[in-house]
């Protein structure tokens, strides 16, 4: 998954939600840097991605792109469930409410910058200013999400193909979402749960 669905499957434990957006930026024993509940916030990104990454339903949402993308299917995927949860009546049930999450995320992150590893320190910044997390819900985030992917990723193939992709497939991939997304939030609860018993 991605910046938004990590942060949502925070379930609005502050310490959780930094270590869930931190986790990519943070390699090896440099985990055991961090307190408990941001070391739990890191284990539970990684738990998400693994059970994202070898879902059935993950796997028939990256064959639309696999022909052109190869291992890069996943990483576009992940971006799609973000604007399908950005939509998604059932968790966010209008847009004020999405908003509120995302200012309020900003904050309780933000107010832990001291803790951010380098990248992130950089990072944040501009998803804050760029508003990322409320922008996954318009085309035009997920075409601009879809570019910065592309300069990061130094042999992706060019990311409009992928944009007519998601467009042409949007219904099938919004009902991969539809199915899948229910057993993953139960599953984030749990491993939350199970973390921080």
């Amino acid at each position: 998954m991605n910046y938004l669905a990590h942060a949502y499957l925070s379930f609005g434990v502050p310490d959780i939600a930094v270590g869930n957006l931190i986790s990519d930026f943070v390699k090896g024993k440099k985990k055991l840097d961090y307190p408990e509940t941001i070391r739990n916030g890191i284990d539970l990104h990684r738990a998400i991605d693994t059970f994202t990454d070898t879902h059935p339903i993950t796997r028939e949402a990256k064959h639309f792109f696999r022909a052109d993308y190869g291992l890069y299917s996943g990483a576009l995927v992940d971006i799609i469930y973000d604007h399908f949860l950005a939509c998604d009546p059932a968790e966010f049930p209008d847009p004020g409410s999405l908003r509120a999450f995302a200012v309020r995320t900003y904050e309780q992150v933000g107010n832990r910058q001291a803790l951010f590893p380098g990248r992130f320190a950089r990072l944040f910044p501009y998803m804050r200013q760029q508003d990322w997390l409320y922008n996954y819900q318009f085309r035009e985030g997920i075409y601009n999400s879809f570019f910065g992917l592309a300069r990061r990723a130094a042999h992706m193939p060019d990311p409009l193909r992928a944009f007519h992709i998601f467009e042409t497939q949007y219904e099938d991939l919004k009902a991969c979402y539809n199915r899948f997304f229910p057993d993953l939030k139960n599953f984030a609860f749990t491993e939350l749960q199970r973390l921080s018993g």
